[in-house]
C-alpha cells in the first residue's frame, strides 16, 4: 500500500473522529473542530487539534523546566516529595477522569492541564511574589505565573514565534486558579482571540479580577487543581514530619478521608455527580450548567484548605530559607537588568532570552529580565545565584 492511500485513510479517521465527538460528547462540550488558532495553519496534519495543542506543549522547552520546580517543598533531599512536573500530570490524570464521565473533550482538558503551571518561577508562589515585588519596583505589572504560562507559549517560545495554541487552550490556562476557593464554576462560552486577549490585559492591570474559563474543560481544570494538591500536600508534609495525620481536622477526614488517594477519589466523585452537564443527545439545554462539588464536600474543602495555609504553606518550617531566596532574586534582577539595559548582555555567560529578543523594545530591558528568571529551573536559580557571589540556601 502507498504512502499516499496510508494518509488519506488518516485523513478519514480524523473526519470520523470530528464526527464522533458530536454524538460522543455533551452538546455543551467543545468540539475539536470548533479550536480556533492565531494564524491559520495550511500544513496537513492527522491530530486532532486539542491533541495538537496537548503534544505541542510537552514539547516546548517550558514543559522540559517542570522538572525542577518547586511545588510546595524546596531544599528538600527527598525524591518521593512532589515537584512541579508531577503536580501537572496529576492534575491531567484526575480532570481527564471527570471530564470523561461528563462527556467532554479530555484532548482539551489535557492541554490545559499541561500547560497551566508553566510559567511558574522558581521556588513556587513565594518566587512568585518575589518576582512580583521586582517587577512593580521596574514599572511592569504584578507578576503572574498563569499570565506568564500564556506569554511563554504564545509568545515567546520557538524563537518568538510562540506555538500558536487554540484560544480554548490558552483560555483555560489563563483562568486556572487553585487557590481561589469555588464551589461550583458556569463557563463564559464563544471565547475568540479578541476576548481572550481582553481578558488577559484585564487580569494584568487588576491581578484580583477573578476570570471564569470560556469552557466546561476549563472549568474541571481549575477544580482539578485543588483536588490534585490539596491531599498530596499532606501526604508530602506527613513525610517531612511537618504534621501528623491526626492533626488534620476530624470534620474533614471523617468526609474526605484520610489518605491522598481517598481525599481525591471523595472530590472526584463528588464533583462528577453534582455537575450540571448535559448528557450526549441532549436537546433541552435551558438548564444552567456548571461543575461543581456538594455543599457538604464544598465546605470540607474549604476548612481542610485554610488548615493547608496554616500548618503547611505558612508553617516557619516551610518559609525557612525564603529571606535568602528573595535576596537571590533580587541580586540576579539586577545583575541582568544592568547588563540589558547597556546592551552588554552577550558578555554574560547565559543566553538572555537573546532568540526571543526581538520582541522586546529597546526600554523593556526590565520585561526580558523577568520573562528569563520566570523560566529557570530551582537549581539554575541557584547556580546562577551563586555565580554572582550570593549565599545560597543547600538541601537538607
Amino acid at each position: 500500500m502507498s504512502a499516499r492511500i496510508l494518509q488519506d485513510e488518516l485523513f478519514s479517521t480524523l473526519e470520523m473522529l470530528n464526527d464522533e465527538e458530536q454524538n460522543r460528547l455533551s452538546p455543551l462540550a467543545t468540539l475539536s473542530s470548533s479550536a480556533t488558532r492565531r494564524q491559520q495553519e495550511n500544513r496537513e496534519g492527522y491530530r486532532q487539534q486539542f491533541a495538537l495543542d496537548a503534544d505541542r506543549i510537552l514539547h516546548s522547552r517550558s514543559y522540559t523546566r517542570y522538572i525542577d520546580k518547586t511545588q510546595v517543598f524546596c531544599l528538600v533531599e527527598n525524591d518521593h516529595i512532589t515537584h512541579r512536573v508531577l503536580h501537572v500530570q496529576l492534575v491531567s490524570r484526575i480532570a481527564r477522569t471527570i471530564g470523561r464521565f461528563l462527556h467532554l473533550n479530555e484532548d482539551l482538558i489535557e492541554a490545559i492541564a499541561l500547560g497551566h503551571d508553566i510559567g511558574h518561577p522558581p521556588f513556587g508562589h513565594d518566587g512568585e511574589s518575589f518576582l512580583a515585588e521586582l517587577c512593580q519596583e521596574h514599572g511592569l505589572p504584578p507578576f503572574q505565573h498563569n499570565l506568564q504560562s500564556v506569554r511563554f507559549l504564545d509568545r515567546l517560545e520557538r524563537k518568538g514565534r510562540g506555538w500558536n495554541l487554540s484560544v480554548q487552550t490558552l483560555d483555560g490556562i489563563l483562568c486556572h486558579d487553585g487557590e481561589v476557593h469555588s464551589r461550583a464554576l458556569s463557563p463564559q462560552p464563544n471565547i475568540d482571540f479578541a476576548g481572550f486577549d481582553e481578558k488577559y490585559r484585564a487580569k494584568e492591570a487588576n491581578p484580583s479580577l477573578g476570570l471564569t474559563p470560556a469552557t466546561l474543560e476549563g472549568c474541571v481544570v481549575r477544580l482539578a487543581d485543588t483536588i490534585a494538591y490539596i491531599g498530596r500536600d499532606i501526604e508530602d508534609a506527613i513525610t517531612l514530619e511537618l504534621i501528623t495525620r491526626d492533626e488534620v481536622p476530624a470534620e474533614c477526614r471523617e468526609i474526605l478521608g484520610e489518605t491522598n488517594g481517598t481525599i481525591v477519589y471523595t472530590l472526584v466523585t463528588d464533583l462528577i455527580t453534582n455537575s450540571r452537564v448535559p448528557a450526549p443527545g441532549m436537546s433541552d439545554l435551558l438548564h444552567p450548567c456548571a461543575i461543581g462539588f456538594s455543599q457538604e464536600v464544598s465546605e470540607a474543602l474549604r476548612r481542610l484548605k485554610a488548615f493547608n495555609y496554616e500548618r503547611i504553606y505558612l508553617a516557619p518550617v516551610t518559609k525557612q530559607d525564603y529571606p535568602r531566596i528573595r535576596e537571590c532574586y533580587r541580586a540576579l534582577f539586577a545583575h541582568y537588568l544592568k547588563h540589558a539595559e547597556n546592551r552588554s548582555a552577550s558578555t554574560l555567560q547565559v543566553d538572555l532570552m537573546s532568540d526571543a529578543a526581538h520582541c522586546y523594545q529597546p526600554d523593556q530591558a526590565a520585561a526580558m529580565v523577568r520573562d528569563f528568571i520566570a523560566g529557570m529551573t530551582d537549581d539554575y536559580f541557584l547556580h546562577q545565584a551563586a555565580a554572582i557571589g550570593c549565599q545560597i540556601p543547600v538541601k537538607r
